[in-house]
């Protein structure tokens, strides 16, 4: 049998999934061409500059750090090699509530046990480390049972090693309803229960599994990349170009040719000279309802992809200051008073509420690069619904809005007025007069900028229909050559969760390998000192005295039953004849 000829991959879109997946198969020997809509790398994961100052244009905090870490080790290099200096943000957030009131939430179990005994005494920190054990199960589950594990079809759902941890995963609860088993004012569950707007969904209605959320910032920290995020996505690009990947940017695509059968996929053409890329393997970046609704032949299931839940969408602000604000730190969250309206607004009703909680990033106050000196970069980010759909810029609007609107410069200016006053009057600040420039992302900015469905800046939602299985597959299920990695396919949204979905895309897309470059049967396995090595000491004592404890009490059993018989008439049985 011959060997099997490395197939060319194009990859449409260069956001982080789309660069991974190209550096990935360029070290396992594929010839391998990215052509991207935009004039610059990494999707949302890019910069805006102006005049010194530099703005995260999505994320702007690096979570789960060992999936980072493996995808550069995956790639024989690492973050600090590629220049990657990663900065710890401690604390975690400031949380401001409505009545003045500030949580710390921090990875400091010092500062964690004084900032929850504040509230809830000495039994609210017992209740909080039960807490972090049920978060540390959804996390480590997750990891290994989702996130490195890809979900061809239901049967995949069947699988013993997942089927088995599906209840202590608590999908079937909301994180609100697991949250309050362990913490009895509001207040705590509101500190722990807002990191589901990462995943673009409410607390109240997000599986219970996310909690993993919370842990991970607790556990593990929250990170930046010295140089902003795409410091990340920039490395990995030129690891790929290293491994002879080809970038072609500012070439956005019509379509992805078929066969006449329309059963494989054979390339892509571009939209500004109708030329026609040819390539054994096509893999999808671009968001992936626009994808099945604008590059594919439509069909039942591209339609029904545009009635899915959505993730929220965003007004994002992004301010030059001529002064630093030292009360704001690195991450600070500030939660609405009506809590559950603010987000029924958002998810419910796809609006802006009237008192949003919303999330201001300082990225000056951990890298001073961001910001010429003494002055700060700021990004507030105001979750909003999505749009009604991806064919016009409507919207529900607020709830004081009769009917739909696209006067986005109005709501624009309304959520700038309830902002400002919300930080000014909560840190006692003044901050408007100190703004000299401001850019703006809305929900039409991210759909035309990014060609996202709806404007969803997160994809599809994360609810248990929306994922696993249920979540549009990896692999085209008809067109053969055609793959997806990105946000909305499997395993899901957010940086470190499309980077584990990078790699199942790389290793379905050479499946006919025995073994991968990052493969450890590949590198060889790495020697495990003595002192490193698992003992069963503890075990085998364990069971030694369990055994113990047996022969001890069948002794005193026997001992017992022979102590009620008369031996010296005999009635022993036979042994009293003898």
């Amino acid at each position: 049998m011959g060997r099997i000829k490395k197939p060319s991959v194009i990859i449409v879109g260069a956001g982080v999934g789309g660069v991974a997946t190209a550096a990935r198969l360029a070290r396992a020997g594929c010839k391998v061409t990215v052509v991207e809509k935009n004039d610059f790398t990494g999707g949302r994961c890019s910069l805006i500059h102006r005049d010194g100052y530099r703005f995260d244009q999505g994320p702007s905090l690096l979570l789960l750090p060992h999936l980072f870490r493996e995808t550069f080790q995956d790639l024989a290099t690492t973050m600090e090699n590629e220049g990657i200096e990663l900065v710890k943000c401690e604390p975690n957030y400031n949380i401001h509530f409505h009545d003045k009131t500030t949580f710390k939430l921090s990875t400091d179990l010092a500062l964690m046990k004084a900032e929850i005994e504040r509230f809830e005494g000495k039994d609210g920190f017992e209740r909080y480390l039960s807490f972090l054990q049920e978060s540390h199960r959804h996390y480590e589950l997750s990891v290994t049972h989702v996130l490195k594990k890809n979900f061809y079809g239901y049967t995949s759902m069947l699988r013993p090693s997942f089927l088995r941890h599906l209840i202590a995963l608590h999908p079937f609860e909301s994180i609100y309803s697991r949250v309050s088993k362990y913490f009895l004012t509001e207040r705590l569950r509101r500190v722990f229960t807002f990191a589901s707007m990462y995943m673009g969904m409410s607390p109240f209605d997000a599986p219970g599994t996310y909690s993993l959320l919370q842990y991970t910032e607790i556990a593990e920290g929250i990170w930046y990349p010295k140089g902003g995020f795409h410091k990340v996505v920039d490395a990995l690009v030129k690891i790929g170009e290293r491994l002879g990947v080809e970038y072609r940017l500012g070439s956005p695509i019509s379509q992805i040719r078929l066969s006449e059968d329309g059963r494989r996929a054979t390339g892509v053409v571009l939209s500004n000279t109708n030329e026609t890329l040819s390539a054994d393997v096509i893999i999808c970046n671009a968001d992936l309802t626009y994808a099945y609704q604008n590059l594919l032949p439509p069909t039942f299931y591209s339609r029904s992809l545009s009635k899915r839940e959505a993730s929220c969408s965003s007004i994002s602000f992004y301010w030059a200051l001529d002064k630093q604000i030292p009360e704001l730190t690195a991450h600070n969250i500030f939660l609405a008073e009506d809590y559950k309206e603010s987000f029924d607004s958002i998810f419910k009703r796809h609006q802006i509420p009237d008192e949003p909680s919303f999330y201001v990033n300082v990225p000056s106050r951990v890298d001073p690069s961001a910001a010429p000196k003494g002055c700060d970069a700021i990004v507030v980010l105001v979750p909003v619904g999505h749009l009604l759909s991806s064919s016009t810029d409507s919207h529900n609007g607020s709830p004081n809005t009769q009917g739909t609107t696209q006067d986005w410069d109005n709501m624009v200016a309304v959520a700038r007025k309830t902002i400002l006053p919300t930080i000014e009057s909560r840190l006692k600040i003044s901050l408007a007069p100190h703004i000299i420039h401001e850019s703006i992302n809305t929900p039409p900015t991210w759909k035309d900028m990014f060609n996202l469905d709806r404007g969803a800046i997160l994809g599809l939602s994360h609810s248990f229909f929306n994922v696993l299985c249920f979540r549009p597959k990896t692999k085209h299920p008809t067109i053969e050559g055609l793959y997806f990695v990105g946000a909305s396919t499997h395993p899901g949204t957010g940086v470190p969760i499309v980077l584990a979905g990078a790699k199942l895309v790389a290793e379905q897309v050479l499946w006919w390998k025995r073994k991968y470059p990052w493969s450890k049967e590949w590198n060889g396995d790495e020697e495990v000192s003595a002192l490193d090595q698992v003992q069963a000491t503890a075990l085998m004592r364990r069971i030694h005295w369990v055994l113990m404890a047996f022969v001890s009490l069948m002794v005193s059993l026997l001992g017992a039953m022979l102590g009620r018989m008369d031996w010296s008439k005999g009635k022993g049985g036979f042994v009293g004849d003898w």
